[in-house]
């Protein structure tokens, strides 16, 4: 339900749909590419208003709203923001997004609330994610931002991750009054937030400020603590835990295991790149200390949002000339637009249809070019996607001195083996008897994020971490009730 019903509003829509669109304002790409500081130039409170203006306030419930996985009231908040009510418009996002300033920059919003603007039509959609960004940030330099405490219920939840999943179901349990510690195997909170999204695109800082909130709402947080090796969960209830939610994510990646050369020095998984080239020293783990050894003609293979992180993290750190292969053509790609056109603008360029067979080391051991197939589109997969064909006697090679494997991500599936009673599938993937409560296999254990969906957005897996913690919620309260 529309705090502000649009049905009583006295506005001109169709003046409103003709007001002319200004996108938003970035750094030249000659300038972003050479740091890692924020692409996007924020709105001041002139611009903010005057974008929010061009919002024509649908019939609850409006496109965007239906089309947002937390379901972010965006009319109202448009309205509020076009009146200046800045902080009322952050309130309204903070009742249902635990992450709203990470989700307004980071979330596809194309794909999302923007690509269901009606404008779409005729025009260009309001640019929903940066207004949410702007209004939440303008609350925190004013006001600050406290969340609620709940009441006290004396019931302990252990929280595994503390990426987007496990911060959502922190967030509601705290509020429900109880208590919430997060285990992490890293050394800093923020999981994806800290180790896989480049500053570039989400500043650490933002995340300080929001992790923050969080430890004075009494969040615990244990890290350099890996769940299934470090301690089990039967450890994490005998040390009185009431209940327990699994937010591991997918942090594994996809592999080339058939493909040759896989093992040079040169070549490099994304999640290693990623954290390698994007984290402070002091937050790296152990094993990441070494730091990388990139080459000037780098290739990334993949064609997800993280191929997109992995093209540009390159280019600010020196490279001469980044390539994407992709075995499928771009209207096949997974990844954002938005994310590939800035990609493109600082100087990455792709080749599709090309299928890497082979990693080929040069006189000194180390990668000096991938062979590759040209492929043609075949039929399609059982998702509806064509597949890719290869040509036979098409190989050829591609000149390079690393290569950065961006192939997707799978769980850990060390929590399942560890785990009695704890049912898995495909590969380590949490399985979850109900997915608007994220209830598992095991009594007290309930999971949410990619670790049950496999990999997707981060909107998504921290509002599978919200619908858990209610359920968690009720579990504990139900429990009281009985006097267990």
């Amino acid at each position: 339900m529309q705090a502000v019903p649009s049905e009583f509003l006295d506005i001109d829509r169709k003046a409103r749909a003709n007001k002319p669109f200004f996108d938003l304002d970035l750094r030249p790409p000659e300038e972003r590419s050479c740091d890692f500081d924020d692409v996007v130039i924020e709105f001041d409170a002139e611009r903010a208003m005057v974008e929010a203006a061009r919002c024509i306030h649908c019939p609850d419930p409006a496109p965007c709203m239906t089309a947002c996985p937390t379901h972010n009231d965006i009319p109202s908040a448009m309205w509020l923001i076009e009146h200046g009510r800045f902080e009322e418009a952050a309130d309204l996002y903070h009742q249902t997004s635990s992450l709203p300033e990470i989700c307004g920059r980071v979330c596809p919003h194309e794909a999302l609330c923007q690509g269901s603007c009606v404008l779409n039509k005729h025009q260009t959609p309001v640019l929903c994610g940066e207004l949410e960004v702007f209004s939440v940030d303008y609350k925190r330099r004013h006001a600050g931002r406290i969340l609620p405490v709940g009441a006290p219920t004396g019931k302990r939840v252990a929280i595994i991750g503390a990426g987007p999943a496990g911060l959502g179901c922190a967030d509601q349990l705290v509020q429900r009054g109880h208590e919430a510690t997060i285990f992490e195997s890293k050394p800093a909170p923020g999981g994806l937030l800290v180790y896989g999204i480049p500053n570039f695109k989400l500043p650490k800082n933002v995340w300080q400020e929001k992790w923050e909130e969080f430890e004075r709402a009494g969040v615990k947080f244990v890290p350099n603590t890996y769940i299934g090796k470090d301690k089990t969960i039967d450890e994490l209830f005998a040390e009185g835990f009431d209940a327990v939610f699994i937010g591991v994510g997918s942090e594994i990646d996809a592999k080339m295991e058939d493909t040759p050369g896989t093992d040079l020095p040169g070549v490099y998984e994304a999640t290693d790149f990623l954290i390698r080239g994007n984290v402070e020293r002091d937050l790296l783990p152990p094993d990441m200390l070494q730091p990388l050894e990139m080459g000037k003609r780098v290739v990334v293979i993949g064609g997800g949002d993280t191929a997109s992180d992995c093209l540009r993290t390159a280019l600010r750190l020196g490279a001469e000339e980044v390539t994407c292969l992709y075995r499928r053509t771009e209207n096949e790609m997974p990844g954002g637009k938005k994310d590939r056109k800035m990609a493109k603008d600082e100087g990455a360029k792709y080749r599709f249809l090309t299928q890497p067979v082979k990693f080929i080391a040069g006189p000194d051991g180390k990668l000096a070019a991938v062979e590759c197939l040209e492929m043609k589109l075949g039929e399609p997969d059982a998702k509806g996607r064509r597949k890719p064909v290869p040509i036979e006697g098409s190989n050829f090679s591609v000149a390079c001195d690393t290569a950065i494997l961006a192939l997707g991500y799978w769980p850990d599936p060390i929590i399942g083996k560890t785990t009695p009673d704890l049912e898995v599938h495909n590969w380590g993937l949490i399985a979850v008897k109900d997915k608007a409560t994220g209830a598992t296999t095991r009594e007290g254990v309930f999971s949410g994020g990619d670790c049950v969906t496999g990999p997707d957005l981060v909107v998504t897996a921290m509002v599978g971490g919200r619908k858990a913690a209610w359920a968690i919620d009720e579990y504990l309260r139900k429990k009281s009730a009985s006097g267990d």
